[in-house]
């Protein structure tokens, strides 16, 4: 058969298979719904920023005071309240007891406290450091570490303007304009690889596009495949005088369109819902994105070859999918899992697919920086088609 025939014989198979999808409708329905469920549902439960915003905050000030040194624990809960009016970040609620913010948090009545021990003054007074306590909720371990982070910074802020006006007072060379270097002498200050602000969704958005291609693809081969050879369509196509191979690159040309779509929608509602930028070529994220089609549908086309019909396809396909995502950085970055479970991740194609795009997206790398991952792609989609193939005819003729 020639090359122009394999060709032709191959993209007839796609378009049957894209007109059958168009025909029902509920099917292309799900096929547009899906990302935009998945995009919205995880853009808006993710926190898009590392402070907080609209918290329940209980206030205890325990502090007796120190003869007559000034109730440091009353300035320092007025400095507090009049800031979050300014900012308007938290809904203060008063508390008389660290007992009492710790009940309040069990109730659910808060999310988290701050106590100023009654020994807050006396501390200060004799040249101490005042200890202030956070009380946070560990059943939520990211808005704990939120609030832990963001209310260390506060009080940081606070004591330095403190410690700044005790300097001023010691010595008369020491004014508003050099009295900061005296009490804080370094400045850290943190600058990303990329110029620009980024948010945790910026991570989630390239991670979610290629998940969403990989189970577009996984999901509609055993539909594509074992459905076909179910009601018998498929015997119609291998008795036709039609290449084999032809059937194979078909069926991929089809899940490719679809995995696209719904890469390309993904990426829309990134921009346009989640303010996410793109740092890099439109052009390569698609080039990406049919990399990850082509590497999946190998992996596709071989599972379902070897069951015998639709359920246990698609059964064998959600028990691959659901531990790739989870490990394949989507959701939780690499580098926080154990190290042989990043050795694992080494090993899965959606964690190369993940990686290019973010690279492109987030750093806007060209080809030269994701030569490994494109690498990775390419051949693993070249090795498991020339699997699947023979694979797939076996499967045909049982």
């Amino acid at each position: 058969m020639s090359v122009k025939s394999l060709l032709t014989h191959s993209f007839m198979v796609a378009w049957k298979d894209l007109m059958e999808l168009f025909r029902n409708k509920m099917g292309l329905a799900v096929l547009v719904v899906m990302p935009i469920f998945m995009m919205g549902m995880v853009g808006f439960i993710f926190p898009s920023s590392s402070s907080m915003g609209h918290v329940n905050i209980g206030l205890a000030n325990e502090d007796q005071g120190y003869g007559g040194y000034l109730n440091a624990g009353s300035a320092l809960a007025t400095g507090l309240e009049e800031i979050n009016n300014s900012t308007g970040k938290m809904t203060i609620t008063h508390a008389s007891s660290l007992s009492e913010v710790q009940d309040m948090i069990q109730r659910g009545t808060i999310d988290g406290g701050v106590v100023i021990p009654r020994n807050f003054s006396s501390s200060i007074a004799s040249g101490k450091q005042g200890t202030i306590i956070v009380v946070t909720d560990e059943t939520n371990p990211q808005m704990s570490s939120v609030m832990r982070t963001s209310m260390t910074t506060l009080f940081q802020q606070i004591g330095t303007q403190v410690a700044r006006q005790n300097v001023e007072w010691l010595s008369p060379s020491v004014n508003a304009s050099n009295s900061l270097a005296v009490v804080a002498p370094y400045n850290v200050q943190a600058e990303g690889a990329v110029a620009g602000s980024f948010n945790y969704f910026d991570f989630m958005a390239p991670g979610l596009m290629a998940m969403t291609v990989m189970m577009s693809v996984m999901t509609g081969l055993p539909a594509a495949i074992s459905h076909e050879r179910e009601v018998g369509t498929l015997d119609g196509m291998m008795v036709a005088p039609i290449n084999r191979l032809a059937v194979v690159l078909g069926k991929t040309l089809a899940q490719t369109a679809r995995g696209l779509l719904q890469g390309t929608l993904i990426l829309a509602l990134s921009i346009a819902l989640f303010g996410v930028t793109i740092h890099g070529s439109l052009l390569l994220i698609f080039a990406l994105l049919l990399l990850g089609v082509f590497s999946f549908v190998g992996i596709g086309i071989v599972l379902t070859s070897f069951t015998k019909d639709q359920e246990t396809a698609t059964m064998v396909m959600t028990t691959i999918m659901f531990p790739m995502m989870f490990l394949s950085g989507v959701f939780f970055p690499i580098q926080q899992m154990p190290w042989y479970m990043q050795n694992i991740s080494r090993m899965l194609p959606l964690t190369y697919a993940a990686t290019a795009l973010r690279k492109v997206m987030v750093f806007g790398a060209g080809v030269p920086t994701i030569t490994t991952e494109l690498t990775i792609l390419i051949g693993l989609g070249v090795i498991m088609t020339i699997i699947a193939v023979p694979v797939f005819k076996r499967a045909m003729t049982r």
